[in-house]
């Protein structure tokens, strides 16, 4: 029995699901289309007729489990990415210390490894012990594991990159209300195409210039909706930041370690929650004690919301990083880009946040970039597929409405010769 081998480049707790999976190898997928030649076979009269009717009745079976666990973890992505962004915010009317609560949420990466360690003996038919299971999955890392050398080359830059995309999300919903927050963060699929583009040499798509496009006039339309006023234009380029930030850290994770199976991802994002402990937690006592980022005492934190921001970002970080092993990852990026009207539902009912016609322009051209994104590469030439089907189809169906008049024609042509012999 092979295992599972798909390969995941583990996201920050503000990317997108999109480019979750990076690599897929062996059997990880089911087979899901059938080949050319099987699609073409003529059924059998007997067993074999039988025995492809029910392949192809578990294989739509198959879809449409599938379909059904990616509307779950749609809702899920869109709900726990909403619902962290909302909480973050009404956090900040108490609580107004941005990177604590980047740190705070951060610190919960901890649970990563033991929450796919219990998966792991629940779902493996060879169990292993948490030690054994992590020395494979230090393997990631290399032949000698993760060394010293490693964590400070290959882990710790990541960790960097991970407090700065979220702190800059955090910080930005500070200065704009969150539908902006969210749908600006969405260029964040256009900066990872443009950085693949040039770093890694990625195939050249035009559509996907004009998805990159579409992002940067919906950048500029929303600081123009606000009338280029200071505080807005703070909060877009802290949204930017953090959406380059964010893009960053998914090319740099292809370049440097390039893909990662489940457990060596969880394993990753667990050490990044280390490094966020150890590393960074000087901080937020600096920026308590220079009252930058300052609360009266620990009861004056609001450690319901705290907690909630952090439960949900776990949330959502479990559905992207892990999400495609029960549906497919453009599902699981359609949650990212459903927070933006849900956002917006929420702040027309709790904000008076005025919603004129260039912020919705703004907002509908971003996410139609994002969604442009989602085509596959080969979508050009799935279309000229259908539409050559089509053309085929018609003239099949062409050919058939001849056919039928055919035998009329010719029976009417040998009656005449017959009557035309008769008389003579």
């Amino acid at each position: 029995m092979k295992k599972h081998s798909a390969r995941v480049a583990p996201l920050s707790a503000c990317n997108s699901p999109v480019l979750t999976i990076t690599k897929v190898e062996g059997d990880e997928r089911p087979r899901e289309n059938l080949t050319p030649a099987e699609a073409q076979a003529p059924a059998a009269p007997d067993t074999g007729g039988q025995r492809v009717t029910r392949c192809c009745l578990k294989l739509t079976a198959s879809q449409a489990r599938k379909i059904c666990w990616g509307v779950a973890v749609l809702l899920g992505v869109c709900l726990s990415w909403t619902g962290s962004t909302q909480l973050a915010k009404l956090a900040f009317r108490k609580f107004d210390a941005p990177f604590t609560l980047t740190w705070f949420a951060t610190n919960w990466n901890f649970l990563f490894f033991p929450l796919y360690y219990i998966g792991h003996l629940y779902t493996s038919t060879e169990k292993q012990s948490p030690k054994q299971r992590y020395r494979e999955c230090c393997r990631f890392f290399g032949d000698d594991g993760l060394t010293v050398k490693v964590f400070f080359t290959k882990v710790a830059p990541f960790g960097v990159l991970w407090t700065l995309t979220n702190y800059l999300y955090l910080h930005a919903l500070r200065k704009i209300n969150t539908t902006d927050v969210s749908a600006l963060f969405c260029c964040n699929k256009a900066f990872v195409f443009l950085l693949s583009w040039i770093v890694l040499r990625d195939r050249f798509m035009g559509v996907r210039i004009v998805a990159a496009i579409l992002a940067i006039a919906g950048i500029v339309m929303m600081t123009y909706a606000d009338g280029f006023h200071s505080h807005s234009v703070i909060g877009i380029a802290l949204v930017v930041g953090s959406a380059s930030m964010s893009a960053l850290y998914k090319v740099l994770f292809k370049l440097i370690l390039g893909s990662a199976k489940f457990g060596e991802a969880a394993l990753f994002l667990t050490i990044l929650g280390g490094v966020n402990f150890v590393f960074f937690s000087f901080i937020p006592v600096i920026l308590y004690f220079t009252k930058v980022e300052y609360f009266d005492s620990t009861d004056a934190v609001p450690w319901g919301y705290l907690c909630g921001v952090s439960v949900l970002l776990l949330t959502f970080n479990i559905l992207v990083n892990f999400g495609i092993a029960v549906t497919y990852p453009t599902l699981i990026s359609l949650g990212i880009v459903l927070s933006v009207p849900v956002n917006a539902v929420v702040d027309h009912c709790t904000s008076e946040i005025s919603f004129n016609t260039v912020r919705v322009i703004a907002v509908l051209t971003i996410s139609l970039g994002f969604l442009l994104l989602l085509l596959p590469e080969e979508w050009d030439q799935w279309i000229i597929k259908i539409l050559a089907r089509l053309k085929v189809r018609k003239k099949e169906e062409a050919a058939e409405g001849n056919g039928e008049a055919g035998p009329g024609l010719s029976w009417s042509r040998r009656a005449r010769s017959s009557m035309s012999n008769f008389t003579h």
